[in-house]
């Protein structure tokens, strides 16, 4: 999933520095798994602003509503009126739900509530860790489940850098080094002679920004030549 943390609270005030009304918007999905732009992330920073607001004796109406996800056109639909009546939006989506928005609505003022961290996994209570960095090119079949290029530090895909120590990161010695956990792996699974295949650079034209994927079943539809 998509993992967001929500910006320090004197940056939101310092986006809203001159507006005088705001509708703070959720996310129900991801940034609401990570406890940083749900409904009731919405509720607690709309108290937040509405009492910092008072404390300056300043003047702020706010809004709040949340969909299910900022980053589906269908959605941001069914909350248009309420859009309407606000000049500004504070976006408490990731960088993708953000960016849907501001397009969706060009006469609007978007502004975002949080910072989009990485795509990750749920460990525990409160915890999550990256675990994907979209290079558009799989290498977890070969590595037994164990990501090369998120796991280690310098993204290096045939095996150890020569500064691991005791099956330590040389980048970060609290770590166990990423290529020991797929040794370790692919020996536990029975596959450890694909541990001795060379793979190749990485093809970073797969990874071009901004990217675009098409389902071929739609590929006719939006062709340019159509």
């Amino acid at each position: 999933m998509i993992v967001a943390k929500r910006k320090p609270f004197p940056e939101i005030m310092e986006s809203l520095e001159g507006y005088d009304k705001v509708l703070i918007l959720g996310c129900g999905t991801c940034v609401a798994v990570c406890l940083a732009g749900g409904e009731k992330e919405v509720g607690l920073l709309s108290s937040q602003l509405a009492i910092a607001y008072e404390l300056k004796e300043k003047s702020l109406e706010i809004g709040e509503a949340t969909v299910e996800r900022q980053c589906d056109r269908e959605f941001l639909q069914e909350i248009r009126h309420q859009i309407k009546e606000y000049p500004v939006i504070l976006s408490l989506a990731c960088g993708v739900g953000v960016q849907f928005l501001a397009e969706a609505y060009p006469d609007k003022i978007v502004l975002p509530g949080v910072d989009t961290a990485f795509i990750g996994s749920n460990d525990d209570v409160g915890l999550w860790t990256e675990r994907c960095r979209m290079c558009n090119q799989c290498y977890l079949a070969l590595t037994g489940g164990v990501c090369p290029v998120t796991m280690c530090p310098k993204g290096l895909l045939n095996g150890p850098c020569s500064g691991m120590r005791n099956g330590r990161c040389e980048v970060d010695p609290d770590r166990t080094c990423a290529w020991v956990l797929i040794y370790e792996r692919m020996k536990e699974t029975g596959r450890l002679e694909r541990v001795q295949t060379v793979l190749p650079p990485r093809d970073y034209s797969r990874s071009t920004t901004p990217a675009v994927l098409t389902h071929k079943a739609y590929r006719r539809r939006y062709s340019a030549n159509e």
